[in-house]
């Protein structure tokens, strides 16, 4: 899973090798005689971690390019993977680590920590809370996020003050 825009650029960087490499297997007319099943093996590899990539590159942009006041119906490919979700909505809200820290009552290095851990660090309560916080929940058998009104409302008046220390700040 992209997690950021550096993550997303070597993503976009590793899918043009693979097609580069494919590339210039299908042009080595050698290698396609002397050894056919090797070099379809390869062709098929290179195809199969590339899409798996544009993937992941899609779905990327695809929370990125979300409207944060919007719910958003999420996937993940299987339940051991349920952290993804909490990350998912994150960015789909345009939610930084640090007001989602301030608004579930845990520290920045704490949110940072838990998803460059996939949460496998954060405690029930933890999951919970942010899971809470982020709206995420089962709606007709789907992940389904949403925020609500009380959260949204946190998060505006953070945003605010945040501009208004910004501005007093840039008038010293």
């Amino acid at each position: 899973m992209i997690k950021n825009d550096k993550q997303l650029i070597y993503s976009q960087e590793w899918a043009e090798k693979f097609a580069e490499a494919n590339r210039k297997l299908r042009v080595n007319e050698e290698k396609r005689q002397k050894d056919p099943d090797g070099w379809q093996l390869i062709q098929d590899s290179n195809k199969a971690l590339q899409q798996k990539l544009l993937d992941e590159i899609a779905e990327y942009e695809m929370l990125v390019f979300h409207n944060p006041n919007e719910p958003i119906s999420l996937k993940v490919e299987c339940m051991n993977k349920i952290s993804n979700l909490l990350i998912k909505a994150r960015i789909a809200f345009k939610i930084t680590q640090k007001e989602l820290a301030a608004l579930c009552s845990r520290t920045e290095e704490q949110i940072k920590s838990f998803e460059d851990k996939d949460y496998q660090n954060a405690s029930f309560l933890d999951f919970l809370a942010v899971a809470d916080t982020l709206g995420v929940e089962i709606v007709d058998g789907k992940f389904v996020a949403k925020m609500d009104a009380f959260y949204l409302e946190r998060l505006v008046a953070m945003r605010q003050a945040e501009n208004v220390d910004a501005s007093f700040k840039a008038a010293s």
